[in-house]
């Protein structure tokens, strides 16, 4: 008789308990990565939603979906929209197609030398303000932006500044990384990800526009290319965190300002996290004779330079674009990045 009242009692506790976390659940949410599951900046943003279940005290469920699970990594912007999912986390450059804008904010080649200075331009230069102008027409609200941070850059030859440039046959995908490696004096190649390797094996090309260190170092880039540039001085992508506009005004002050905040705490996280292991590589690879090489401020803002003619071309694209275009160049000038 008392193990049946004990066992009563434990099943009323546990019926209590998950009829308060139920209670305590009021907002369940849906989110597509264009991540893959396994990569590691999906993993990363696993652990936002459940950051900001925690935040919440359960009151907001996010369930985070990797990349073409409902639709494909191009189509979140119009899902989102018609509230097949509720929110993404991609790279705002897939939307290029519909507003020439979205290219531009979302990878100004050459502007940025440290993630934390997007980061400060997205908080306090106009960019949360600018990308809301350009998202929320489209039926999203722009929540915030993380990275994965600077790419390195692949080389099987000394480049210390612009002048190396000149004449290197490189690998860089179609429209601003391409025009702006042209303009600097480069020969730019187009190529899939997947020819990388073979290529600079056999001599195709010299160099190449890729990813972060740590995943060029995996992938075996260093044994034929030893002279990366690191940190990258080209590209850093910017990845959105946006949802449903409806559902966006339908929240509560404190929900729409934790959620903000999470996205702004897990971009420095992730960050930190990503740039820890490109350091380890980077040491693993300084240890088996990999020259890496550290562009000075002021070759980094000689292709700058370069960099901001050919934004003021893509200016003219659209009035968004020449938006972009004003915000960013103010941003940049204010902070003595032009310089």
């Amino acid at each position: 008789m008392r193990r049946y009242i004990s066992q009563l009692i434990a099943t009323a506790v546990f019926g209590a308990a998950l009829a308060g976390s139920a209670a305590a659940q009021e907002y369940s949410f849906r989110f597509q990565s264009s991540d893959p599951a396994g990569n590691a900046n999906f993993i990363l943003q696993k652990s936002w939603a459940e950051d900001v279940r925690e935040r919440t005290g359960g009151k907001v469920a996010i369930e985070l979906l990797p990349v073409n699970t409902i639709v494909a990594h191009t189509e979140t912007q119009d899902a989102v929209a018609a509230g097949i999912i509720d929110g993404h986390f991609t790279d705002t450059s897939y939307f290029a197609g519909k507003e020439p804008a979205f290219g531009l904010i979302a990878n100004p080649v050459g502007a940025w030398s440290d993630p934390q200075q997007m980061f400060d331009f997205m908080e306090n230069g106009g960019g949360k303000e600018l990308m809301n102008s350009l998202v929320e027409p489209y039926g999203l609200h722009f929540i915030g932006a993380t990275t994965p941070g600077l790419e390195a850059f692949v080389s099987k030859v000394p480049l210390d500044g612009v002048d190396d440039l000149k004449g290197i046959k490189m690998r860089a995908p179609e429209g601003m990384v391409q025009r702006v490696f042209a303009a600097a004096g480069a020969v730019p190649v187009n190529l899939p990800g997947s020819e990388v390797f073979t290529s600079l094996d056999k001599g195709v090309i010299d160099a190449a526009d890729y990813t972060v260190f740590s995943t060029n170092h995996e992938q075996g880039m260093h044994d034929i290319a030893k002279h990366p540039v690191y940190p990258g001085f080209h590209s850093m992508p910017l990845v959105e965190v946006s949802m449903n506009k409806t559902t966006w005004e339908s929240l509560p002050a404190d929900i729409q300002a934790t959620l903000e905040q999470s996205v702004s705490d897990f971009a420095r996280r992730q960050v930190s996290t990503l740039a820890e292991r490109d350091a380890v590589a980077v040491a693993a690879a300084a240890a088996d004779g990999v020259t890496v090489h550290d562009w000075s401020a002021e070759e980094r803002a000689r292709f700058r330079a370069i960099a901001k003619g050919e934004w003021e071309a893509a200016a003219g694209a659209s009035d968004a674009s020449a938006r972009v275009y004003s915000t960013l160049t103010k941003y940049l000038s204010d902070n003595g990045l032009l310089e």
